[in-house]
C-alpha cells in the first residue's frame, strides 16, 4: 500500500470512492450521495488538489486501486488562515484492520505541520463512531465540543464531536 498525495487526474476515481462513502458510511458525513453526484467534476478536482492550494487529498493505493482517503481544507480569510481541516476521511470495506486510517492520516498531519502559517487541524467525528474517535485520539486529537442534534439521519439526530490538534508546542503570536 501506498499513500499518496492525489492530483486532478484523481478526481474521477475519488468522486467514486466518495459517492461509495457517502452511500455505505451515510451517518459520518453532513453530504448525501445524492448532493454530492450532481457536483460537477471541477468540485471533485478542487477537493482533491484546487490551484488556489486551499485543499490537498491523500489516497491510499493498492495496486492501482483507490482504497482510502483523507482530504485538507484550508481557510481563506485572514483571521482563520491558521486552521484547517480534516474532511472525508474514508477507508473502503476490504482494506480496514491493515492501519490505512492511520497512514492515512498521519500524511495529513504531516502535511500540514509543513505548512507555514498552519498552527492547528479541526475535524468532526459522528457520536458512536468509535473507531475514528480512537483513530483521532492516538494522533492526539482533543474534543473541545460537542454540537447536539448536527445531522439528521435515516434513524434520528445525531451529535458531531468537534475536535482539534495544534500542529505547534508554542501558542504563536
Amino acid at each position: 500500500m501506498q499513500i499518496e498525495l492525489l492530483k486532478a487526474s484523481d478526481a474521477p476515481q475519488y468522486r467514486i470512492m466518495m459517492l461509495e462513502a457517502y452511500t455505505l458510511a451515510a451517518d459520518a458525513y453532513t453530504s448525501t450521495a445524492e448532493e454530492r453526484a450532481a457536483e460537477p467534476e471541477s468540485f471533485w478536482v478542487n477537493r482533491i488538489a484546487g490551484a488556489r492550494g486551499l485543499s490537498a487529498a491523500f489516497g491510499a493505493i493498492v495496486g492501482q486501486d483507490l482504497v482510502g482517503t483523507v482530504a485538507l481544507e484550508f481557510a481563506t480569510k485572514p483571521k482563520t488562515r491558521h486552521k484547517g481541516a480534516v474532511i472525508g476521511m474514508y477507508v473502503r470495506p476490504h482494506a480496514r484492520g491493515a492501519g490505512t486510517g492511520k497512514l492515512l492520516l498521519a500524511a495529513a498531519v504531516a502535511h500540514a505541520r509543513a505548512m507555514p502559517g498552519l498552527h492547528l487541524l479541526n475535524l468532526t467525528v459522528t457520536e458512536g463512531n468509535e473507531p475514528a474517535l480512537k483513530l483521532y485520539r492516538s494522533f492526539g486529537f482533543e474534543v473541545f465540543g460537542t454540537e447536539p442534534m448536527a445531522i439528521r439521519t435515516s434513524s434520528g439526530y445525531k451529535a458531531k464531536i468537534h475536535m482539534w490538534l495544534p500542529l505547534t508546542s508554542a501558542q504563536p503570536q
